[in-house]
């Protein structure tokens, strides 16, 4: 399982990177089409639950508009079982400058399911106040998506 878990540690480390340089293909095409579901705590723009690539798409988007310079540091990814069912914790911090020139800073964790290579349960936990006291700044300096409505389905 060690070289299983190495992979899977690789992969989620590299996706991390993929939403950083906001190519969001590169993400969706290791998210399954199957049971999706995406959770994002929070009375904001980028909260709520998606059930479908399609508004998992438009989500992330939306992450790289709101946040275009967000950048990820994982600092510890855990997995457990097998391909048939595995669970990974993603320990990150977010950080990035906001538009008005104030530093963005969020540690949290993904808790992630994965089946045979494909994620497809998401529970983002973070500091759901400092997303949103950003997201209000952001749209003050001009980016009204930051107070769009939240993507669900």
């Amino acid at each position: 399982m060690l070289i299983y878990s190495s992979i899977v540690e690789k992969l989620v480390r590299k996706t991390f990177l993929a939403v950083q340089n906001h190519n969001y293909e590169e993400v969706l095409k290791g998210v399954s089409s199957n049971n999706l579901t995406h959770r994002f705590a929070g009375p904001n723009s980028l909260g709520g639950i998606r059930h479908d690539k399609e508004a998992l798409g438009r989500w992330f988007k939306r992450v790289g508009t709101v946040l275009p310079n967000l950048e990820f540091e994982v600092t510890n990814v855990l997995v457990l079982g097998g391909p048939w069912n595995t669970t990974v914790v993603a320990r990150w911090v977010a950080t990035c400058k906001l538009e008005n020139g104030e530093p963005y800073v969020n540690p949290g964790i993904h808790v992630i399911k994965l089946r045979w290579g494909k994620a497809y349960d998401f529970d983002v936990y973070e500091d759901t106040f400092a997303v949103t006291v950003g997201l209000e700044k952001q749209a003050k300096s001009g980016i009204a998506e930051a107070l769009a409505p939240q993507i669900v389905s």
